[in-house]
């Protein structure tokens, strides 16, 4: 395995020119940094990944803080993961997994120069976290959007948008009732932020349609979709569209209608806030707000390597939702829309 030395031999440099050329640190001119670049190529040379981080001072290493905790959906996370994971490696980096969020072991990492830069998966509105991420030694990026985001720099989907483009399409289809099947109330408990955005999101555009809005949180997994719409369908009676932000209920919704009697879309229309894998892998074909979670990943690196490269204005960067297909939205039934139009006139 050739050594640096044996680079410099060949382009007849001193090593210390070598490393430089390699490194950046000092300029060099053009036809010496040629000499030491074909040397490089015919000789094959790979520096060691400690003497590369000792000549620059970095670590080729991102520390990704991910929340492996109860009830969370690792399906969904390792969507994020992936993307993160996949981005570094095509910048020449490694992760470096962390599954404590605890502000002391990332200042200590960065402290380290264990990682050049931190990634922060789920983040909550207002994250006790803040003000430790805020004062880091290394850039910061975070997945998630706090209510306070003065100094930080977040990338997630548009919840709110999100939210709001779901009850637009059901309401342009005629809904006048329909529900928010949403994330678990321990998660709003919590302050998960995209739960409260998605939630914000269906009311204001409940208002501006004028339509209404009933709001029920749902447990993860199949029973907690069963259990949301039998809650939906007794709070109140005829809605005919679901908003379903819930990824791990979305069979027990779909099955709970079922259930009932109710078809998607001829007799409920459903519109799924999901990866889209996810809802591809459901018994009908379902109508979905994709999460994107591989590209948000991606996006959150691409933010770490230009703050590595000197950017660090704070930014907040948001994907904007789509709706894929329209296979589970339809107009509401007639004796449907009727007996709504009643319960109005007699109000």
């Amino acid at each position: 395995m050739a050594t640096i030395d044996d680079v410099a031999r060949a382009a007849g440099v001193s090593v210390s020119t070598v490393s430089y050329a390699l490194s950046g640190k000092r300029p060099i001119s053009a036809a010496t940094r040629a000499r030491v670049e074909r040397a490089v190529r015919e000789l094959d040379y790979h520096a060691h990944a400690g003497a590369r981080a000792l000549a620059s001072s970095r670590s080729d290493v991102i520390a990704l803080v991910v929340p492996f905790r109860p009830g969370i959906n690792v399906q969904i996370i390792m969507q994020f993961v992936g993307g993160v994971v996949t981005a570094a490696r095509e910048h020449d980096h490694d992760v470096l997994l962390l599954t404590q969020d605890d502000p002391t072991g990332m200042a200590r990492v960065a402290g380290s120069s264990t990682a050049d830069a931190i990634v922060v998966m789920d983040i909550g509105s207002d994250d006790p976290r803040l003000p430790a991420l805020r004062a880091l030694t290394v850039p910061c990026v975070l997945i998630g959007v706090p209510d306070d985001t003065t100094g930080l720099a977040c990338v997630d989907l548009d919840f709110g948008a999100a939210g709001r483009l779901a009850v637009r399409e059901l309401a342009r289809r005629g809904h006048r009732r329909i529900a928010l099947v949403g994330a678990s109330q321990e998660e709003i408990a919590q302050h998960a932020n995209y739960a409260l955005r998605m939630r914000d999101g269906v009311r204001a555009q409940a208002g501006a349609e004028g339509v209404d809005a009933l709001l029920v949180p749902a447990a993860p997994g199949f029973a907690g979709g069963v259990d949301a719409v039998d809650k939906v369908l007794a709070q109140q009676p005829g809605t005919t569209g679901l908003v379903v932000h819930n990824e791990a209920a979305l069979g027990g919704v779909l099955a709970g209608l079922e259930r009932r009697g109710l078809r998607v879309p001829e007799d409920v229309s459903l519109v799924a806030v999901s990866p889209v894998d996810i809802a591809a892998a459901l018994p009908v074909p379902v109508s979905t707000i994709e999460v994107p979670g591989m590209r948000i990943g991606r996006t959150a690196v691409e933010m770490v390597m230009a703050r590595l490269g000197g950017d660090a204005v704070p930014e907040t960067r948001l994907v904007t939702p789509a709706l894929l297909g329209d296979e589970s939205l339809a107009a509401p039934p007639v004796t449907v829309t009727r007996a709504a139009a009643d319960d109005r006139v007699g109000a």
